[in-house]
């Protein structure tokens, strides 16, 4: 009981803040060519898997960049978040560019699918850490059986132990972020004058906790080589080498062990019910 208390809080704090710096978060990913490319990585590799047409529930929403994006490619989106100041961007985005039609919306968190609208879907989808904010992501895997229809799939994007870009910052005397994501437990992290825990997973604790009932059908490394995402001037101020970097990342990122590396990976697993 205490536990989930603990989780129930850490969700109200984490809503919290974002929906406080909902504006500035998409504010930040203007005018921001890396992020629009890591972005555009995950849609690819989405388009590999689902047809044009297909329902995908989208969990951490967010402003709703994704959902906009992914219904222009001609996908379904039902698109749920904690975050009220963050839907609330994520409606006006809808409207405005008249996509009603293909997406909807809801306050909703990933703990609590049991009687989502429109389930079972085609894909469950959750993109850039969006559920990297709790210590184990089994809750959430079961309950994937009420929303995900026998053979679709789980694409997720998450944050691993291994980021390359981060463990270089030992190079400048900034341990502390080089070894951040190593340290066992959650990872402190601060927001709008809020405090809340970050968890880094590798792909093999992921698959682990999905169990014999689904299978793995991709994974691929994001952003490997190049920045993070936290790396907005980077493309802009070293062009050349970015796009050297972009090519080694494109050929490395399928291959192991450089698909479970990264600022993020990309996880997808197929439910095949036994």
């Amino acid at each position: 009981m205490g536990d989930n208390v603990q989780l129930d809080h850490s969700l109200t704090t984490i809503a919290e803040a974002f929906s406080r710096t909902a504006e500035k978060y998409d504010l930040f990913a203007e005018d921001h060519p890396h992020l629009t490319r890591l972005r555009n990585q995950v849609y690819d590799h989405l388009g590999k898997l689902l047809p044009r047409g297909a329902r995908i529930l989208e969990l951490n929403a967010g402003t709703g960049t994704d959902a906009v994006q992914l219904a222009r490619r001609g996908y379904s989106v039902h698109a749920t978040d904690i975050a009220p100041g963050m839907l609330a961007r994520l409606r006006d985005k809808v409207r405005n560019v008249n996509l009603e039609d293909r997406v909807t919306w809801e306050e909703r968190s990933f703990l609590s699918l049991d009687d989502v609208p429109g389930a079972p879907f085609d894909a469950v989808f959750s993109d850039l850490g969006g559920l990297n904010c709790i210590p184990d992501l089994s809750p959430v895997i079961r309950r994937l059986p009420g929303v995900l229809r026998p053979g679709g799939v789980a694409t997720w994007v998450l944050m691993p132990h291994i980021c390359l870009w981060e463990l270089l910052e030992v190079l400048r005397g900034n341990f502390r972020l080089a070894f951040r994501r190593l340290r066992r437990g959650g990872v402190r992290a601060r927001l709008e004058g809020l405090q809340f825990d970050v968890y880094y997973f590798s792909p093999e604790q992921v698959i682990a906790w999905f169990g014999e009932e689904y299978d793995l059908l991709a994974l691929e490394g994001l952003s490997v080589i190049t920045p993070t995402a936290e790396s907005k001037d980077f493309p802009k101020q070293f062009p050349r080498l970015y796009g050297l970097l972009c090519r080694l990342d494109d050929r490395l990122s399928p291959h192991r062990p450089w698909a479970g590396w990264g600022d993020f990976y990309i996880l997808t697993m197929r439910y095949n019910p036994k």
